[in-house]
């Protein structure tokens, strides 16, 4: 097996260590995007614990682009 990192790693993982750092408090609607079809991409299935936290981190994303599309609701 492969065990090397592709730009698509790199880029989901600078992503995540972001959000464990600050949230989303710093994030373009674009970023956020990317992170959501980036996440949706990664296979955890084989990783009980980490495919929950996908899930988890997921709905939190699109809670996230909704706020960040329907700003004048949330002010």
């Amino acid at each position: 097996m492969d065990y090397r990192l592709t730009d698509e790693d790199k880029e989901r993982i600078k992503l995540l260590n972001e959000v464990n750092k600050n949230k989303f408090k710093n994030f373009s609607l674009e970023q956020l995007i990317r992170l959501q079809e980036l996440l949706e991409k990664k296979d955890y299935s084989h990783q009980k614990k980490a495919n929950k936290s996908k899930k988890k981190l997921l709905s939190q994303i699109n809670v996230e682009i909704y706020k960040h599309d329907d700003a004048a609701i949330w002010k």
